[in-house]
């Protein structure tokens, strides 16, 4: 797969060339509008009473908590109707991993000025021409996504020629599929691919398919799109698409269905994603052991009220119904620990008797709650108690139980979450590992890391040193923290599978005893 260097062939051909210089000039017809999207819904096996989610994003971080690898990024160039999308999506569904972002230039058309509306409304804009897209906003995403960010895409309306006000969220690539008429034609963008791919299909066929597409779809005459595609298609092609062919690293010939020309792809983005593996768990075991515990740490006081409940909840006899009870009761005086840590300032109010009273308010601008599932959910209540206006948001991160590492499989968080203070919430941390991967998801929204606070009811030492060497900026607030973890990762003495305890499940197999799944890993 290496041919960079080869003589282009009609399979893998390749070019060392220098690409020319970026292309923006100034203004062909409306395209059919394709979207930009990560896989719809992480995969999953439903049961009569349960949802178990078969596969995740392992850690694309270090043991430091910054990122290790950049996501992958494959570049699919070709011209309009060559079959682009298709060996995308035939690429996905053969890589068979979780976590690939497809990204199509389509979402970065320019916003149309009045007069440049007028032309496209009459068929007369030519948006097969590199001066109709948001070179400068595709670079930007694009690099963010490769770097692991989370990004806003825009969502372009082929109806008004506008964006729309809402822009839709992508994170969490492992692999990034990046298609459209232009790829090729920014050298920028050329310097964030890590494999160039070309769609050659017949001009005929091209020809057909737009033919089919605009009469069927578009209710246009066939005069119509034939000039159409002589006045802008055919001319962009030659002058700007069909020229970068020469920079690709593989040429695939009839598209999406060149399976031999596919499959070759496949097996090299699998070698590469095999190169980016890493063992976070274990690097984690295996460091840290011997420092004290860090300034960022803030135990509850050991008050015999704390001491009397951690009594009760440690007792393996203790009944769901009273493990239920004295685990709020211990929350609500965490919450409470927890908020005296966000920023304040001082604030004057006047009493019912006339008198000022000089107090203290939140000088932030918000706060966000977010849950480590499932365990780190039974924390909410104690936190809506006492803050009215919270926003939470949600983290569902399992162990993988052949490589014993977390991956993350579900999120969902406020769209502004990068203004608020975060309160991180998982009710036992042992290792740190999945407390990291939460944070790691954080930082990629840009919450800033002094922002955030990680709360749990539990954590052992080696967890405590694990987020504190990664991430020195966030507070760790907890009302015990335990010496030792077993060599399954269990806090020893430690509280037992939280998540079993206070759902009344049974810590089978399917519900591993691991942290932020069942809140002891």
């Amino acid at each position: 797969m290496e041919c960079r260097e080869k003589p282009a062939s009609r399979l893998d051909s390749g070019s060392s060339q220098e690409t020319s210089d970026r292309l923006l000039l100034p203004a062909s017809a409306p395209r059919r509008k394709s979207s930009s999207l990560g896989k719809p819904e992480p995969p999953l096996l439903r049961t009569g009473t349960r949802t178990v989610y078969t596969a995740g994003r392992p850690p694309w971080y270090n043991q430091h908590g910054t990122q290790s690898k950049d996501a992958f990024v494959i570049g699919l160039c070709g011209g309009s109707a060559s079959g682009k999308t298709t060996v995308a999506n035939k690429i996905i569904e053969a890589l068979d991993v979780p976590w690939v972002v497809l990204l199509s230039m389509d979402s970065f058309y320019k916003v149309l000025s009045p007069e440049e509306e007028a032309l496209a409304a009459s068929n007369d804009y030519n948006f097969d021409h590199p001066s109709a897209f948001d070179f400068d906003l595709l670079v930007q995403t694009l690099r963010k996504l490769k770097q692991g960010k989370s990004v806003k895409i825009p969502v372009y309306d082929f109806t008004t020629h506008g964006r729309q006000r809402d822009w839709k969220n992508v994170y969490g690539a492992s692999v990034i599929i990046f298609e459209g008429i232009m790829s090729f034609a920014d050298k920028e963008i050329l310097q964030l691919l890590d494999m160039k791919i070309f769609v050659d299909t017949d001009s005929d066929i091209r020809l057909v398919r737009r033919l089919r597409r605009d009469i069927t779809e578009r209710g246009r005459d066939i005069e119509g799109v034939i000039k159409q595609y002589n006045k802008f298609v055919k001319p962009a092609f030659e002058q700007y698409i069909e020229p970068t062919m020469r920079l690709a690293d593989i040429v695939v010939p009839r598209g999406g269905g060149n399976m031999v020309a596919i499959d070759l792809i496949v097996q090299h983005v699998h070698s590469q994603l095999e190169e980016r593996e890493l063992s976070v768990r274990a690097l984690l075991a295996s460091a840290h052991q011997v420092q004290p515990l860090p300034q960022t740490l803030s135990v509850l006081e050991n008050t015999p009220q704390v001491r009397g409940m951690h009594t009760i909840l440690r007792d393996k006899e203790t009944t769901r119904d009273e493990f239920i009870f004295y685990s709020k009761r211990l929350m609500c005086l965490l919450i409470e620990h927890a908020l005296s840590f966000l920023p304040s300032q001082t604030y004057t109010v006047q009493t019912p008797q006339g008198q000022d009273y000089e107090g203290r308010s939140f000088s932030g601008k918000g706060i966000t709650g977010v849950s480590i599932l499932s365990a780190g959910e039974t924390m909410e209540p104690a936190l809506k108690a006492v803050c009215r206006d919270v926003k939470i948001g949600k983290i569902l991160i399992q162990t993988n139980q052949e490589s014993g590492e977390p991956e993350l499989h579900y999120l969902r968080l406020p769209k502004d979450i990068s203004e608020d203070h975060v309160i991180l919430m998982d009710c036992a941390v042992s290792t740190g590992a999945a407390a990291m991967m939460a944070l790691r998801v954080l930082l990629d929204h840009d919450v800033e890391e002094s922002r955030i606070l990680l709360v749990s009811v539990l954590m052992a030492e080696m967890g405590v040193h694990s987020v504190a060497y990664a991430f020195p900026q966030v507070q760790i607030i907890t009302t015990a923290v335990d010496k030792n973890v077993d060599q399954l990762f269990h806090i020893i003495p430690g509280i037992g599978n939280f998540g079993d305890r206070y759902f009344g499940t049974d810590g089978s197999v399917e519900r591993r005893d691991e942290e932020g799944l069942g809140g002891s890993g």
